[in-house]
């Protein structure tokens, strides 16, 4: 598959564009400006137009501009044989997505070209939640996937309804078939989610080895919510176990299942649902210990900048094509090894948006590459 570039973008009553326009696009774009003139937004709406998905989990009427009624989101792109036309019309509460003149649904549009984003919020990555350790999973997967992102959404549903359920106090009956629809949403999720994890951690251990030039062993685990609610002994039991396969969805039916059953009176009393894919526990470890208590800030980091760009290399082996990769004001969160390193993977096979305050971070031979567009 050949890789599709974006060779023309427009925003209109986006964030605080009334009009942005940029035609001729190459290989890297270097937008700088000074914080507040909209250099994210622009990488925010790349992002709607490629994987539709806000990286500030924006809602619609937050992305419409002030005064305005919609936003309007248009992008060119093309692999040199064809061409592909991307428009999103905003407004409060919808988005409405077009390919070629004809609408679309969501799921027909992500991965269509996908995009992996690198923020400043995802530098603290290894000490957050879980839950946002599982959005970038899910973020990715969607975009891999279309099943994945169905799944994702069905279970999303069914979980919803499920805690409406206990906290308006319906009967056992109810929320027990609910726990049948979840198991098999989830049980899905768990098998998808999990498959994803396992293909990118050995490619980020390995980017680690080579950001760190360290012998420290970098690893992560994917704990299931029946482990993290289990017994000491099932927890001692599943930290000694290698993770390598994903296990059979018979098996992970059967797990989530007999969770359900033994925590439904807790779930009930707290009117929470405990047990599912959405209580995964996902944590990093950095010889042998916890990297989010013993690990360095510069470890950290590392860590993440290897996972990001596993991410990267992750969907290239999945759909043979490279993603767009944007970049927001993390050259100067990193120090100068990190961006070299950074830097060193960014080659003009791979579409390459980023944003700045100025150019200080920048070696020569990247900006001699690079299309600059100077922001207000």
């Amino acid at each position: 598959m050949t890789d599709f570039r974006i060779s023309e973008l427009t925003l209109r009553n986006f964030r605080n564009y009334e009009e942005f326009y940029l035609k001729d696009i190459g290989n890297l774009t270097i937008y700088i400006g000074k914080n507040g003139v909209g250099k994210t937004n622009v990488l925010e709406g790349i992002q709607l137009l490629t994987s539709c998905h806000s990286f500030r989990n924006a809602q619609a009427a937050q992305l419409v501009r002030e005064g305005e009624e919609q936003a309007f989101l248009h992008m060119l792109c093309g692999d040199g044989n064809r061409s592909i036309s991307v428009d999103l019309q905003i407004e409060p509460g919808k988005k409405r997505y077009q390919v070629n003149g004809k609408a679309k649904a969501v799921a027909d549009v992500k991965g269509m070209l996908p995009a992996v984003c690198f923020t400043p919020d995802d530098l603290s990555l290894v000490k957050r939640s879980s839950s946002v350790k599982r959005d970038m999973l899910d973020n990715l997967g969607n975009q891999l996937s279309r099943n994945y992102y169905i799944v994702q959404r069905d279970y999303e549903k069914i979980l919803r309804y499920k805690n409406r359920l206990m906290k308006d106090e319906s009967s056992l009956t109810l929320i027990q078939s609910a726990n049948d629809t979840m198991v098999l949403c989830g049980v899905q999720l768990h098998c998808f989610r999990l498959s994803l994890f396992n293909r990118i951690l050995p490619l980020a251990q390995e980017y680690y080895a080579q950001i760190s030039h360290s012998n420290e062993a970098f690893t992560a685990q994917y704990c299931p919510s029946w482990i993290r609610y289990g017994t000491q002994e099932e927890q001692q039991a599943f930290s000694l176990m290698e993770h390598e396969d994903v296990p059979s969805k018979t098996a992970v039916q059967e797990a989530m299942y007999s969770a359900l059953e033994k925590h439904l009176d807790e779930e009930m009393r707290r009117c929470r649902s405990l047990i599912g894919p959405h209580a995964d526990l996902i944590t990093f470890f950095l010889g042998g210990k916890d990297a989010s208590q013993f690990a360095s800030q510069g470890q950290q980091r590392s860590i993440v900048l290897a996972w990001k760009l596993a991410e990267v290399e992750t969907v290239n082996r999945s759909l043979g094509t490279k993603p767009v990769l944007l970049l927001d004001d993390v050259m100067s969160e990193l120090d100068e090894a990190r961006r070299e390193e950074l830097v060193g993977f960014m080659t003009d096979e791979i579409q390459t948006f980023i944003t700045a305050t100025d150019l200080s971070g920048f070696n020569e031979n990247l900006i001699s590459r690079a299309q600059i567009v100077s922001l207000p």
